[in-house]
């Protein structure tokens, strides 16, 4: 344990733990605190909010001035909330929406996008949050077509015109069309404001009297980190239980009304079932961030992180990282920070150990002692949290014991790699994938558990306490020609931490070959900064800081660092490749969490794989260990 001082939280529910060992070797994990009494409709939780504490804010976003910047906060209390959401569900069920001809929403978190999804679950019509690059980066709109075709929505949401040419080029001409403002040609809308002005009356009263624990709340999509995207059920009854297990877990969040700042999208899991239902189950405040962990984005973030102090803090590892850099030189941003939250967690990505020792650095100078740092492993199929961290033991790669309620199966692989693959199974996890029931049917083993495809293993098999620890994804482990299985994830976790901060992600290589590779995607501000402290005057194109000496140089010393330390063929990098072109959300090789999809990159650079293996080149972004 640390011996650092932190600061008290109060936690509990997933300390502890059962083992269960079989005889045929598999072991099943529970916690030792039972999963205490929830509401099974989420509804019941607004209605709660806005009689105890009608004016309480539920959200806030900063209004939008005509210079494309943002100004003071438009707040939305829970009395106002449910006032929206009875007169939104009205004119939904007006509409005859149903799980058949649900709602689709194609924008960027709002005050008019949560209002829907309150309006909707109301109703108990279900929604489904699309990602807006779906609509707006991506110029095939081939993930946008493929969710909408799943789902044929009734009505489709939109903020404004942006989203026109995707709108005309994919949604149905039968779904109705409805906009925050502004107008499409050619296409028949109605506007937000025009829903809301509808009278309530007995339609929603009994169609929100109808909602049972089993009612689907919502379909919410995979990230396609892995495979093509598929709609996640998710019901009222996963959603209540798995945030009383939160709530059991961070017990702190019981104690006071939790206020969050927070930018992740909705239409991911984190974002739109851990983050929100954190707020909704616990009558705290959301003010909703437009900021983006990205070296530009990340400035309307400080901004909101300078004035709003959370009392919780979650965000994906680049986010984190971004934010330990600014505090750096930014000592409002610090004090403000530190001064009220109870923990910090990332998720999504595993956080190098170098942002997470700045983070407990920047804590320690601020304000005295550190700031317990969170995780877990959670799925968009399971609502998402299953496995929780809360000890100040915690490290990069940890992930903790069950929470209350989940049962947790350790599964030897059955192809001998020696991973161990973790199953889930509780009143979280779905009933499947909308539509297909092939891939539901593969999705669970002959008990019910929901198999993941994840490998993890016990920290210390002496010591349950300490849980379990993250080992990658089997799917992305692969054999070489000698039969040696290679292990990407742990590989990927070295290299991403020893190449801080000028590498984003790594995929690696080697399928059915001798020896394994590894291609870089970049983080090109941090190789421009580099090259410019060397001599590169500002402005030059990626190729030209890809190709300067003192970034060749430190990607060279990567590659050495990584082949030395290397004791076989399956874990020694022999070559690596510095991509000049960054991953493509059209041919599905990241997310707009920035999550690489292996199996993308290397289907779509097949070409580039097999130049990597070709012997001596002159390109000159292919760096070969020195041999010393």
């Amino acid at each position: 344990m640390s011996a650092a001082r932190f600061r008290e939280a109060h936690v509990g529910g997933c300390t502890e733990a059962t083992l269960e060992t079989r005889a045929d070797g598999t072991q099943v994990l529970r916690s030792t605190e039972a999963l205490g009494w929830h509401p099974e409709n989420l509804g019941d939780l607004l209605a709660q909010w806005a009689t105890e504490v009608p004016e309480r804010t539920f959200a806030a976003r900063r209004a939008a001035r005509p210079d494309g910047t943002r100004g003071d906060w438009v707040r939305i209390s829970y009395a106002q909330m449910l006032q929206r959401a009875r007169a939104l569900g009205q004119a939904f069920v007006d509409l005859g929406l149903s799980p058949e001809r649900p709602i689709a929403i194609l924008s960027d978190n709002d005050l008019e996008h949560l209002s829907i999804m309150m309006g909707a679950m109301w109703a108990g019509v279900p929604f489904v949050s699309v990602s807006s690059a779906y609509s707006l980066i991506s110029t095939d709109f081939g993930k946008l077509r493929h969710i909408l075709g799943t789902v044929t929505p009734g009505l489709v949401y939109a903020s404004d015109a942006r989203f026109a040419r995707a709108i005309q080029t994919v949604v149905a001409a039968d779904a109705t069309v409805v906009l925050g403002e502004g107008q499409i040609e050619g296409r028949a809308t109605r506007s937000f404001a025009e829903l809301l002005a509808t009278a309530p009356g007995a339609g929603i009263d009994a169609a929100h009297a109808a909602i049972t624990p089993e009612t689907i709340l919502k379909f919410l999509f995979t990230s396609g980190s892995t495979k093509t995207p598929k709609g996640v059920i998710t019901t009222h009854r996963m959603l209540c239980a798995n945030q009383q297990m939160l709530r059991q877990c961070m017990a702190f969040l019981a104690d006071e009304p939790p206020v969050l700042v927070d930018w992740l999208p909705w239409s991911h899991t984190f974002g739109g079932n851990h983050n929100l239902g954190i707020v909704l189950y616990n009558g705290g405040t959301l003010y909703i961030d437009d900021g983006k962990p990205t070296p530009r984005g990340i400035a309307e973030t400080i901004r909101n992180l300078r004035e709003i102090a959370p009392t919780v803090y979650f965000n994906v590892p680049k986010g984190l990282e971004e934010i330990a850099r600014a505090m750096d030189g930014d000592a409002q941003l610090r004090q403000t920070f530190f001064s009220k939250v109870q923990a910090i967690m990332f998720a999504a990505a595993g956080l190098s150990q170098a942002v997470w020792d700045a983070l407990d650095a920047h804590a320690e100078a601020t304000v005295g002692e550190r700031i317990r740092i969170l995780t877990g492993l959670g799925m968009t199929e399971t609502a998402p949290s299953c496995t929780f961290v809360v000890g100040t033991h915690a490290r990069s790669g940890y992930i903790g014991l069950p929470c209350p309620g989940v049962e947790v199966k350790l599964v030897p692989n059955a192809q001998d790699s020696g991973k161990t693959e973790v199953r889930f199974r509780g009143p979280n996890v779905m009933p499947g994938y909308w539509r297909e029931p092939e891939k539901t049917a593969e999705a669970f083993d002959e008990e019910g558990f929901y198999c993941t495809g994840d490998a993890v293993k016990l920290v210390d098999p002496d010591d349950l306490r300490l849980g379990l620890l993250f080992d990658g994804r089997i799917a992305e482990d692969f054999k070489l020609s000698t039969g040696t299985f290679v292990s990407v994830g742990p590989l990927r976790a070295k290299a991403i931490a020893y190449g801080h901060p000028c590498v984003q992600d790594v995929v690696v290589t080697g399928l059915n070959r001798d020896e394994m590779g590894m291609m870089v995607f970049p983080r090109l501000a941090d190789c421009q900064a580099l090259a410019e402290s060397a001599g590169l005057a500002p402005g030059a194109g990626p190729a030209e800081v890809l190709h300067h000496p003192a970034v060749r140089g430190f990607f060279q010393a990567l590659c050495n660092r990584l082949a030395a330390e290397g004791t076989g063929s399956a874990n020694r990098v022999a070559r690596l490749h510095v991509l000049v072109e960054p991953p493509s959300i059209d041919h599905g090789e990241i997310t707009d969490k920035s999550s690489i999809n292996q199996r993308a990159v290397l289907t779509h650079r097949a070409s580039l794989v097999e130049a990597m293996y070709e012997g001596p080149t002159a390109d000159p972004y292919l760096i070969l260990p020195v041999k010393g």
